[in-house]
């Protein structure tokens, strides 16, 4: 099926922040014993595809047909490393009159789409939205969505981007190869010509002993200026550095986030806030303009929020983050496999009458060649106790990780997400 969907239509490109992106990818986990490179020559026998981008285990297909070129980013890779405080979300972001759906399950992206038309989004968005368990939303404000929020594409995407589209194909890499081995042979015919056109005419008389040792040293000369010129050198692979070797101090990363929460908890007049967000770096907070004014804002925020820094999303949405410090790191993983590490958090939760949601995943490190799986249990859970007393909970567990700590204004309660690193 892909195959044909490859072949036909044109090329989704979203311009963003004036630099073309790649849209409407093939996404597909890399096989296991598969590079991402090989893996992709096998799949473009059917999807007739000529770039690929790997992002974690995964591989993006685009066919050239379709107007895609080589050295242009994926907007779905790109804006998923931005958004990894976040492992399952649905996304729509108007961008230019279009508008470009990307939806992200357990890190895994199952869409990748771009729209000329609002209602065709709209009723793709409403479909992934049947599915159950997503942890974020969002949709433009004017939609109306429950539980969704409106993000700006401009803002969460770096300047520079990581994710690009490469060639499947390396002949041109290896005609490229055999230019210069030529090169190599063509040169070294023409140094050495002289003394094999010698060889080859018969001597009158014998070359004394000391042109012999003379001829000798040019030659090993030559050799050694040859090898330095085309030696290949390789940098070392690097050792794996595995997450679990420095995590955050589990109580001083809870204290961390409530305070900087509580920092940007600033009364503004004439502003609201719905939520304040501590991830793995920043803690953001949104505030809607109910009555005030831009200027009264950064007047306030002047004095109230010392080296915060103010995004505008809209005219009446404005963002405030800070920067975390960093806290003390130590090295930890709990010594137990990651089922026996899940039963004995809902365990615990079932005791204190508390909803969980619990899942088991395996997060693949690689550098260069070298490759660890991690098995991580990831945890979800909404509370009235603060974050020092959260935390406290999994004092027993080792490897613990608070990724992602949110307070909801509206509802007066805490949402935590906490990954467990296991054996």
């Amino acid at each position: 099926m892909f195959a044909k969907d490859c072949i036909r239509g044109f090329a989704e490109i979203l311009r963003v922040n004036k630099k073309k992106f790649a849209a409407g990818l093939f996404w597909q986990p890399v096989a296991v014993g598969y590079t991402a490179r090989n893996y992709a020559r096998v799949l473009a026998r059917e999807s007739h595809a000529n770039y690929f981008v790997e992002y974690r285990s995964m591989i993006g297909l685009a066919p050239r047909r379709r107007g895609y070129r080589a050295g242009m980013p994926s907007i779905a890779a790109e804006v998923v490393d931005a958004l990894s405080e976040y492992t399952s979300f649905l996304a729509v972001f108007a961008v230019d009159g279009k508008y470009y759906l990307l939806a992200v399950r357990n890190s895994i992206i199952l869409a990748d789409k771009l729209f000329e038309s609002e209602s065709d989004a709209r009723a793709e968005y409403a479909r992934f939205s049947k599915i159950p368990d997503w942890t974020t939303f969002i949709a433009p404000n004017a939609w109306g969505m429950p539980r969704a929020m409106e993000r700006n594409l401009g803002t969460i995407l770096s300047r520079k981007a990581k994710y690009n589209l490469r060639p499947i194909s390396r002949w041109r890499s290896n005609f490229v190869s055999s230019i210069l081995l030529a090169v190599f042979l063509v040169v070294l015919y023409m140094f050495f010509r002289e003394p094999i056109n010698q060889m080859k005419t018969p001597k009158v008389k014998p070359l004394d002993s000391a042109r012999i040792e003379e001829y000798k040293r040019l030659v090993d000369e030559k050799n050694k200026e040859l090898d330095k010129q085309f030696e290949i050198v390789r940098e070392a692979s690097q050792p794996l550095v595995l997450p679990y070797e420095s995590l955050p101090v589990p109580a001083q990363r809870a204290k961390q986030c409530y305070q900087a929460i509580g920092f940007l908890m600033q009364p503004v007049a004439g502003w609201v806030q719905s939520n304040v967000v501590c991830d793995e770096t920043r803690a953001v907070a949104e505030f809607s303009r109910k009555y005030g004014s831009l200027d009264e804002f950064y007047k306030i925020a002047a004095d109230f929020l010392p080296g915060a820094e103010v995004v505008e999303l809209d005219d009446n949405t404005l963002s405030v983050n800070v920067a975390l410090p960093e806290v003390e790191r130590v090295a930890s993983q709990d010594a137990r496999d990651a089922e026996t590490v899940e039963r004995t958090v809902i365990s615990l939760f079932q005791t204190l009458r508390t909803n969980v949601k619990t899942d088991i995943v395996v997060d693949t490190i690689r550098n260069g060649d070298n490759t660890a799986n991690l098995n991580v249990v990831e945890i979800a859970a909404s509370s009235k106790l603060l974050p020092m007393q959260f935390i406290k909970m999994f004092d027993e567990f080792g490897g613990v990780y608070m990724t992602r700590c949110v307070w909801n204004a509206m509802t007066r309660t805490w949402n935590y997400e906490v990954i467990i690193y296991a054996k």
